[in-house]
């Protein structure tokens, strides 16, 4: 059985991926891959998702420039869930110009910010 057989596949041929920093263990960012953006990222040693909102492959950082070196590929039991230990280029992987994704915290009912912005959006994706 080929190894991406093994994978469970959502009903529309997704599954979840968590990236993490594979120095620190930090969780920076969570997206989704397909059979195609797995294989790639696999082949090129860096990220690549399936982006839903844009209904196409995302190379990570392909426009940011803060690409996502891939230092080892996990599955979890279910081989329902892919982790990704990466090293994050540019030390920025949210697209709002944060370290992670994951900067918001819950404090007296409130979802608060509590990470900095790194690098101004406007100044990363410019179009």
């Amino acid at each position: 059985m080929n190894w991406l057989d093994e994978i469970k596949w959502t009903e529309d041929g997704l599954v979840p991926a968590i990236a993490q920093d594979a120095e620190t263990g930090e969780i920076l960012m969570f997206a989704w891959m397909n059979r195609e953006s797995l294989a790639l990222t696999v082949a090129r040693g860096e990220a690549v998702y399936w982006s839903r909102s844009r209904g196409r492959l995302w190379h990570k950082g392909e426009e940011s420039g803060h690409v996502q070196k891939v230092a080892e590929i996990r599955v979890d039991c279910d081989k329902d869930v892919v982790l990704l230990k990466i090293e994050q280029k540019g030390g920025i992987a949210c697209h709002t110009g944060r370290r992670s994704c994951f900067y918001f915290r819950l404090e007296d009912g409130q979802w608060v910010p509590v990470a900095p912005v790194l690098k101004d959006p406007d100044r990363i994706y410019r179009k």
